[in-house]
């Protein structure tokens, strides 16, 4: 069986999936996108201090490497020949800034993650891999309070008003991007200060930390980050798709220390033994592919033509949607981002980004808060057992409405009630909440780039849920597709990675993936039934506004 399997394996991919909670090392057939073997290693996060989150980026670098040589020794099981893996992509949590030295290769203070974001892990997870901006907005749930001192006193800065940062980098002044951070740390940590004025200090995100380190850190690692990374500081235009000398003014950021920028898609350099942790599978094996998470996953979905859009569930849900070669600035909270660039002398493509705040996290509110599911599995079952919510609706507006609404002083409702309505009920309004705000989002991007969606691509922990996948095809009224390979965000490093120029082992044609199929969902009510839920949304939403009265800080707002 095993010598049948080697014999057909084509070239073979490798992919690092650097998230918040866990690390993983992937290998793909590049000729059909199959998975072959991989290795997860959970990491911890560190809080200091309430609304700060930080991680060790030696720990973080060591789970890359751990991952790395188990996966190999699996392959080695399978009789599978390591040698056979050309090359390696990395796709990473983003936003997370990493200062280090570049003589000693030492990090000079603890990454400083975003608090608790949405992103494509389990729906129960207290902590999901991935990490992103929620709900696309300057301020959100998950508040960094670290920096929000920061934000206060740059914004009373701001030439003319908020769109100096956004006009250039897509992103508005926000606790959770990059070079809020980066300035924090320049404010506060006597190591970074004193490294900048030495000369010895290097910024970047967990790419740049793990690139640069791969390829032989202080012994001459590669400085540098790709497009969709450095578009998430806020120090980068992604117009002239280089960093903006007035950004790094305006944020007192030296732009010696920022790293170089290159597309997704390019040989960054050859990885290197490390000695010390005695790893070195993989020892001049090509780095030629670099995305951040949820770019990766959309390239992972194919999602090539302009129009094109990914969902990722998860604790909360990240929506992409291709725009092409143009950027396109939203009226609807929305982010404008890059959605990736993908070969040195390739166009770059953009994407619009929005989030749903509160998707498998409402699940777990019913689990933890309320009691009536044990496992978050669950809620598929009393949802099948009723298949309606008979009327009710749950706004799961915790902290406020987010985008499109922003409104702070709404809070969550379930309404509709009757003296029939049970468990089985609320199970199911609580999926159809997930539904419905997935569908304002997108119909705040269709009215962004005036490009209807003619499906939906999806991925991510939630997707498991037959029932939310057909609530989604019903609310939205157009079909959801699901692949059958769930590694969307590693499939997607593999293939920047294996497309790359000198490398040239991974086509990116569709036709070519052929281990992945996909699972169709199609509407099964008319057009006027799903509208008619979908108004009775908009009556619920109404209802939760006003609540509180006065600002309250723990809505996160502004």
């Amino acid at each position: 069986m095993a010598a049948a399997k080697k014999a057909v394996l084509g070239p073979l991919v490798g992919a690092v999936d650097q998230g918040t909670s866990s690390t993983r090392f992937l290998v793909f057939n590049s000729k059909t996108a199959e998975l072959l073997s991989h290795h997860q290693v959970e990491i911890k996060q560190e809080f200091p201090r309430e609304g700060w989150v930080e991680q060790d980026p030696k720990e973080i670098l060591h789970s890359v490497y751990e991952c790395i040589e188990k996966t190999c020794e699996k392959l080695g099981q399978l009789n599978i020949d390591i040698s056979n893996i050309k090359a390696i992509g990395v796709s990473n949590q983003r936003e997370t800034t990493v200062v280090w030295d570049k003589l000693t290769g030492e990090p000079l203070y603890n990454a400083v993650a975003a608090p608790v974001s949405p992103g494509p892990s389990d729906p129960a997870a207290v902590v999901p891999s991935g990490s992103s901006v929620p709900a696309a907005g300057p301020s959100s749930v998950w508040l960094d309070l670290r920096t929000q001192s920061t934000v206060e006193s740059l914004s009373k800065r701001i030439p003319g008003n908020n769109n100096f940062v956004k006009s250039k980098t897509g992103l508005p002044l926000s606790t959770y991007f990059s070079a809020v951070k980066l300035r924090w740390l320049l404010d506060n940590v006597r190591k970074v200060q004193k490294a900048v004025e030495e000369d010895r200090a290097l910024f970047g995100t967990v790419d740049s930390w793990l690139i640069w380190s791969l390829t032989g850190g202080a012994s001459g690692g590669v400085h540098c980050t790709d497009v969709t990374n450095a578009s998430r500081t806020m120090l980068f235009n992604i117009h002239s798709l280089e960093w903006d000398k007035e950004l790094c003014e305006f944020f007192e950021i030296p732009m010696k220390i920022l790293p170089n920028v290159r597309s997704s898609s390019e040989i960054y350099g050859l990885m290197k033994i490390s000695h010390s942790l005695k790893a070195g599978a993989l020892e001049g094996v090509p780095i030629s592919g670099c995305l951040g998470d949820q770019s990766a996953a959309l390239v992972g979905q194919m999602c090539f033509q302009d129009g094109q859009a990914k969902n990722t569930y998860g604790t909360g849900c990240f929506l992409l949607c291709n725009t092409g070669h143009k950027c396109v600035f939203s009226e609807h909270g929305l982010l404008t981002t890059v959605a990736y660039k993908l070969g040195r002398d390739k166009p770059v493509y953009y994407a619009l980004e929005g989030s749903v705040a509160i998707a498998g996290a409402v699940i777990r509110w019913l689990r933890d808060n309320l009691g009536i599911i044990k496992t978050s599995e669950e809620i598929e079952k009393l949802a099948k057992e009723v298949g309606t919510s008979y009327g009710c609706y749950f706004v799961p507006a915790f902290s406020g409405l987010y985008a499109p609404y922003w409104e702070p002083s709404a809070r969550g409702i379930i309404c509709g009630l009757t003296q029939f309505t049970n468990k089985c009920h609320i199970a199911f309004a609580a999926l159809e909440a997930v539904c419905f705000q997935t569908r304002e989002i997108l119909d705040a991007m269709n009215r962004d780039c005036g490009i209807p969606l003619s499906h939906l691509q999806v991925d991510g922990g939630m997707t498991n849920n037959k029932i939310l996948m057909q609530l989604q095809a019903d609310i939205l009224y157009i079909p959801v597709v699901k692949p059958s390979m769930p590694e969307t965000t590693a499939l997607g490093a593999a293939m920047a990675a294996g497309a790359a120029e000198g490398v040239g082992v991974w086509s990116l044609e569709p036709e070519d993936l052929s281990a992945v199929t996909m699972e169709r969902f199609e509407p099964q009510i008319n057009a006027e039934e799903s509208e008619i839920r979908y108004s009775t949304w908009k009556k619920a939403v109404m209802k939760s506004m006003g609540w509180v009265t006065t600002q309250s800080s723990e809505s996160g707002m502004p």
